[in-house]
């Protein structure tokens, strides 16, 4: 493995518990095989005193791997957090982000690579042709999408929401991404059209969510428009 490792992949695990252990063992299969070098970042990180073994799992992993690195905290954000947290562990020129449970298709990440390596994108990622998530889940994605769309016509996302998400080292880097909570997929693309940069989606199934819940709540939607009224609030200042 060289110093700097041509991709590195970020794995969103809270709460996946032992279904971890496949998917990352998957993931590392299909990274081996289109990247010259790599690591596997496994984010575990726990709300405290909470029965998420989830820590554990991904801290051992990583101790039998050499190619698995685990950050485990206990959480002062949701999604947004944990994904800066494992961000911070990487050192790749290419960086990757997907969910741990299972819904995105691990697959996708060979098409997002393939896509970016052409030096054409600064950041390729999927959209969801089909769900099989459930009205709810649906309905969420569409209004986020919708509300989105209406605030900031210019960017041209099919799905602003949706993984995986592979960007250059340098994209990430220009982001400086700041969000704790669920709004930090919009924020990715609020960036990318902040420094000009050129994106690239394509087409993947979403799966439906087996074993449990979905973790983002109608609260989540307030929180995401407060967010978008907010950035585009600050939009509005730079640009007097």
């Amino acid at each position: 493995m060289s110093d700097i490792p041509e991709l590195s992949v970020v794995i969103l695990c809270y709460r996946s518990g032992l279904s971890i252990i496949d998917f990352a063992k998957k993931a590392e299969e299909i990274t081996s095989r289109i990247a010259s070098s790599y690591e596997i970042i496994l984010v575990g990180n726990y709300l405290e005193g909470s029965d998420d073994d989830t820590a554990d799992i991904v801290q051992k992993l990583a101790s039998e791997n050499p190619f698995y690195k685990s950050v485990s905290k206990p959480k002062r954000g949701m999604m947004g957090w944990d994904m800066k947290e494992g961000l911070r562990l990487t050192s790749g020129r290419y960086i990757c982000v997907i969910d741990g449970d299972g819904q995105f298709p691990l697959e996708s990440i060979e098409s997002c690579f393939a896509l970016i390596k052409t030096g054409k994108y600064d950041l390729v990622k999927t959209y969801r042709k089909k769900r099989n998530d459930g009205f709810y889940r649906n309905l969420i994605s569409k209004v986020y999408n919708f509300i989105f769309s209406l605030l900031f016509p210019g960017i041209h996302s099919k799905d602003t929401n949706s993984k995986p998400k592979i960007f250059s080292r340098k994209a990430y880097e220009l982001m400086n991404l700041q969000s704790d909570d669920w709004f930090i997929d919009a924020e990715i693309m609020l960036k990318i059209k902040e420094h000009h940069l050129v994106f690239h989606e394509i087409p993947v199934e979403f799966f439906k969510l087996e074993g449990r819940g979905s973790f983002v709540k109608f609260q989540a939607i307030l929180e995401f428009i407060r967010n978008l009224i907010k950035f585009k609030m600050q939009e509005l200042k730079r640009k007097k």
